[in-house]
């Protein structure tokens, strides 16, 4: 699970950030004696070009330059030619020359671990793994440019063999992922602890991460018939799109006439009682939802985060409240997901149904400074009642900030200036 996430110098945050997991109140989760587990989902509002996509893509990239970065490396590359594709922040230019920082707090198997790298456009400058095991921290390994040092318990591992065909622009973490191996003398003793903790680390970031595609020409159907072969998996997602109020029925599997294979079908009410529609029959918020539902419960079953941006796009609030709490129930979630988004809706911020859609230490703002710097910060900085505050109304007046600034006589001379325009014309 993800504790925190710290990163600087990312297209439009300058600064280093911190998005904190942990939460703060011990009110909002009864029953629990010691809360050691973040929070399952994080919301995070702002207005339009404020940041919010760029923070997500922040995290995106860190988990993608993980599970990518020794395949950017062609065999005979010269090393003056290798390159790091980067978005640093360019609106100042002596920034935009800095290097940039990733780093994340995990909690993995009951054990905290700390895993970051620093890079520019062309080498990775540092790079580290501690755990904490009995919460003393333990060096896993430290990297400076091309020379590693290793703690310890580490120190013996096959794994320190492998150091040499780290390319300048390669993580170790990537490296040891694709190459590392168990030779016959630790065969006896099982795996090489030091390989099986960085395993974890990697398979976590990279394998663990989920998105909804950005595109809707993405190959979804593939995925949501493998979905919906899955009774458990199956009956969550036509719950949710029931709820929707869709005139849906049901969703199945079922073969076309002169088609061999299988394609998705879904039972609408109608004249007919019970009449059968193609994928490309459906509208774009159910399938929006279809998409959700299905990625949501994938994700929750196989444990991990899920990311999505504008969560809110084509949905209605009810909709997405059900999709949130789908993370929030431990009945449900018993693996540990966690879900975070983007969105525009305020009324996330309250109550739907009689009850509180997120908690106080689930959601955050973006906002952008006067040079045009985004900056993250939680609501927990207001110190807000748990009860009988208006959270809706005071984000919408202005009073946690992360709101467009609109200047109606912008407006109105635009307009003027375009109707004289007209007239000239």
């Amino acid at each position: 699970m993800l504790l925190s996430f710290r990163f600087a110098n990312y297209r439009s945050f300058q600064a280093e950030q911190q998005l904190n997991l942990l939460p703060v109140y011990d009110s909002d989760y009864p029953g629990s004696d010691q809360l050691v587990e973040p929070v399952p989902v994080v919301a995070i509002f702002g207005p339009n070009a404020s940041g919010k996509s760029n923070l997500i893509d922040a995290f995106t990239y860190m988990c993608n330059f993980v599970g990518r970065s020794d395949r950017e490396v062609e065999p005979g590359l010269e090393l003056s030619r290798l390159a790091i594709k980067r978005r640093s922040f360019k609106l100042d230019p002596v920034v935009a020359g800095e290097p940039s920082s990733f780093v994340v707090d995990l909690l993995l198997q009951g054990v905290r671990y700390t895993y970051g790298f620093i890079l520019n456009d062309s080498a990775v400058l540092e790079e580290w793994l501690y755990s904490y095991p009995k919460r003393r921290r333990r060096v896993v390994f430290q990297r400076h440019s091309d020379d590693f040092v290793f703690g310890e318990e580490s120190g013996q591992s096959s794994i320190t063999e492998i150091t040499g065909i780290v390319a300048p622009t390669a993580l170790l973490l990537s490296v040891v992922a694709r190459f590392g191996r168990f030779d016959s003398r630790e065969a006896s003793e099982g795996f090489d602890e030091t390989y099986k903790l960085m395993h974890s680390v990697y398979s976590w970031l990279y394998l663990g991460l989920a998105r909804p595609p950005a595109t809707r020409s993405a190959p979804f159907a593939p995925l949501a018939k493998r979905w919906i072969r899955d009774p458990r998996k199956r009956v969550i997602i036509t719950d949710l799109l029931r709820a929707a109020d869709v005139g849906l029925r049901d969703v199945e599997l079922r073969q076309p006439d002169q088609v061999s294979e299988l394609e998705l079908s879904f039972s609408h009410y109608g004249a007919a009682e019970n009449v059968w529609l193609d994928i490309e029959d459906e509208s774009s918020g159910t399938i929006r939802l279809l998409e959700l539902a299905a990625r949501a419960v994938a994700a929750i079953d196989e444990g991990g985060i899920f990311l999505v941006d504008e969560i809110d796009a084509s949905l209605h609030p009810l909709l997405t409240a059900k999709i949130i709490g789908l993370f929030q129930s431990k009945t449900v979630n018993r693996n540990g997901s966690q879900l975070i988004f983007t969105s525009h809706d305020p009324t996330l911020l309250g109550m739907l149904d009689g009850q509180e859609v997120l908690r106080r230490d689930e959601i955050w703002f973006v906002e952008k400074a006067s040079d045009g710097s985004s900056h993250l910060y939680p609501l927990t900085e207001f110190k807000p009642r748990r009860q009988g505050e208006n959270r809706v109304r005071r984000y919408l007046n202005g009073s946690y900030g992360a709101i467009p600034e609109l200047s109606m006589e912008l407006f109105r001379s635009a307009l003027v200036s375009r109707e004289q325009g007209y007239v000239a014309e």
